[in-house]
């Protein structure tokens, strides 16, 4: 694995809910030039096909850093392409599973929503490169999650774990001193960005919060 998250500061999502097919490459190459670490591809709703299309449209702004693009929850997609990471959640494949399926070369997330699936997140921690804990805050994107909380953030950005945790879940610029305040060091941010006039410059903006 070339690319560590550990070094990783945003971690944006490219997410059909918000981003149209026409607009597609052109918000992937903004996330890309406004200096998102890792990019995660998340296509709930589309079929297995469509989100292999997807893919394709965005391959080439990737050049050699494929490692940084990660896949939502479809690990037979992942498979099919060299590099490519997944980020599975707590109902999908098992983080032993995928990882045996996947080598231990590629980046490998989970999320997680309370103190005990983040300890036991951490747990794997030889088999998982990176985890999060949300939604923070409420958020449209999952709106059938209840928010975790700032406490939670708190609590678990305080526990001894070399696994880098990406904070998620209705996080915007404007509460992002909430979070950092919280102990947060590595965010998500999803709608904020996408719906955003320009993109590129609302990811610098965040990328700046977490210089430090």
């Amino acid at each position: 694995m070339s690319y560590d998250p550990q070094h990783a500061r945003f971690y944006g999502i490219l997410d059909t809910a918000y981003v149209k097919a026409d607009q597609w490459v052109e918000k992937c190459q903004a996330l890309l030039d406004g200096g998102t670490d890792i990019v995660q591809l998340r296509a709930k709703k589309e079929s297995h096909d469509e989100r292999i299309q997807l893919l394709e449209n965005i391959l080439p702004l990737f050049n050699d850093n494929l490692e940084r693009l990660i896949v939502n929850d479809d690990l037979e997609l992942t498979l099919k392409y060299p590099k490519l990471g997944l980020h599975i959640g707590q109902e999908d494949t098992p983080p032993l599973e995928a990882r045996n399926r996947m080598g231990p070369d590629r980046i490998l997330g989970l999320s997680s929503h309370s103190l005990e699936q983040a300890e036991k997140a951490i747990s794997h921690g030889n088999i998982l490169n990176y985890f999060c804990i949300g939604p923070v805050f409420a958020t449209m994107t999952k709106p059938d999650y209840t928010p975790v909380g700032l406490n939670l953030l708190r609590t678990v950005s305080q526990l001894k774990t070399d696994l880098p945790l990406f904070s998620i879940g209705g996080i915007t610029r404007d509460n992002l001193g909430e979070i950092k305040d919280a102990g947060a060091k590595r965010v998500v941010v999803v709608s904020d960005v996408l719906c955003a006039q320009n993109t590129e410059a609302a990811v610098r903006e965040i990328r700046a919060a977490f210089a430090n």
